[in-house]
């Protein structure tokens, strides 16, 4: 099971209403939908699903959560070998736990926590791991994980300790700051940077699908009720880049190998 350490494994779309975002993510990444007919958890479950293969899930947001002020809201799911351990470990760095390690028969056990800055992600043990694959990320799966921190050397000495991620390279954007990617080994996952300050909230995780066509898939977006907060504009390498907001209010961002 080590071989799932610091992987980002699951997906969860958090959100008021279901059954419109299901619509809407649909018409945007191309997932279809499909229930989940595993162990009660006492809401109902959709998977978003990329052809037959599962990517993400959906569910209404929690009364408790809404009650704490939660917005819609994406949350990754981390890969683990021992979730109770890495608890522990997370909470001796800061951490503070949302909801305490639990079992989902047939699923694997999670926990959810809140870094010291405040931004919210799962720890997962699969009972068995999601399928995955190695290179470029296809159309229709997740494909870059950023961390908006209010400090991200001290973002990344939290996860770093945490998941055994190393730094894979580096951008500096000027007044913005370093811009700082991480993985393991020479793949890179993802990239923290410190959160501007016109960035309203938190600091928060912000999950990248993959799309055929960013530019068409902006006014998608728009057409159906989003909110363009940035892009389409090209980063170094030759993608393409957006940051939207649902018509729920869920932060998300769409990327693309380039215009087609």
């Amino acid at each position: 099971m080590s071989d799932v350490n610091g992987k980002f494994l699951w997906y969860e779309l958090m959100t008021t209403d279901p059954d419109p975002a299901a619509d809407f993510y649909g018409k945007i990444v191309g997932w279809g939908t499909m229930s989940w007919e595993g162990a009660d958890v006492g809401t109902p479950y959709t998977m978003f699903t990329n052809g037959e293969v599962p990517m993400c899930g959906l569910m209404e947001l929690p009364e408790e959560a809404r009650a704490q002020g939660a917005p819609p809201h994406w949350l990754p799911y981390i890969g683990t070998p021992d979730t109770d351990a890495t608890v522990e470990k997370a909470t001796s760095l800061g951490a503070n736990v949302l909801v305490a390690p639990m079992s989902v028969p047939e699923v694997g056990r999670m926990a959810v926590l809140q870094d010291p800055q405040g931004a919210v992600f799962a720890c997962y043990t699969p009972e068995n791991p999601p399928p995955g694959h190695e290179g470029p990320p296809k159309v229709g799966e997740m494909s870059w994980h950023e961390l908006l921190a209010t400090d991200w050397e001290a973002a990344w000495a939290f996860y770093s300790e945490l998941f055994d991620w190393n730094k894979t390279d580096a951008m500096d954007m000027g007044e913005a700051g370093i811009y700082q990617m991480y993985g393991q080994g020479e793949q890179s996952f993802g990239g923290i940077f410190t959160k501007p300050d016109e960035v309203p909230g938190p600091a928060h995780w912000l999950i990248y699908a993959f799309v055929d066509d960013v530019t068409a898939k902006v006014e998608t977006v728009k057409e159906l009720g989003g909110t363009v907060l940035n892009g389409p504009m090209e980063v170094p390498g030759g993608s393409f880049i957006a940051q939207c907001i649902d018509p729920q209010g869920a932060a998300f961002a769409i990327n693309s190998a380039g215009n087609v």
